[in-house]
């Protein structure tokens, strides 16, 4: 069986392949040999990093992927490629880096289950800093309140419809903060 998942891209530091907008095509010619086929890809953003004045702003991407991985799969082939393309995960949380892959759905599944998907995703920002979830929370717990993810990911799945809120992407996006979205823009 095939599923579609949603992946976001960025990356605000050369890697071995070159400048972030070179790393995010080097991981999304990835891919295909981790068993996940390219069905859509946005255009790349510029977004400011965080918090501001962390480091150079990101490039950021999404993509629509068709896979008969299961979501722990998944998750660890994208970990695989951000491997094979210098990430090391010895740091912080939000902290520059060559590339970063998140997994943000599969389809309409949640995991690990609709409560733990909701307190996840309810978790107050300064709470944010400091837990980190030990296992895979879908949808990403973040999503709905990251500009860089949703603006490229509306070019991509504006209908796909989050199975917790009930919002399409594209709603998502139209209920940010217009200050989440300062300092995004496409790429040339």
């Amino acid at each position: 069986m095939q599923n579609l998942a949603l992946v976001a891209l960025g990356g605000n530091l050369f890697s071995s392949t070159g400048s972030p907008a070179r790393t995010l095509c080097a991981a999304l010619c990835a891919l295909p040999a981790e068993g996940m086929k390219v069905v859509a890809v946005s255009r790349f953003w510029r977004s400011p990093a965080y918090p501001p004045g962390s480091g150079p702003d990101y490039v950021n991407a999404a993509a629509v992927v068709r896979t008969a991985l299961g979501p722990e799969d998944t998750l660890a082939a994208l970990h695989r490629i951000e491997a094979t393309l210098g990430r090391t995960r010895s740091g912080g949380r939000w902290q520059a880096r060559g590339i970063d892959l998140d997994l943000l759905a599969m389809g309409d599944l949640v995991l690990p289950d609709a409560a733990t998907q909701d307190q996840w995703r309810a978790l107050p920002p300064e709470q944010q800093v400091q837990a980190a979830p030990r296992t895979l929370i879908l949808p990403h717990p973040r999503m709905q309140d990251r500009g860089f993810v949703l603006a490229p990911l509306a070019e991509v799945a504006p209908l796909w419809r989050h199975p917790r809120t009930g919002q399409t992407v594209s709603q998502m996006l139209a209920a940010l903060d217009p200050a989440a979205l300062d300092g995004l823009a496409p790429l040339g």
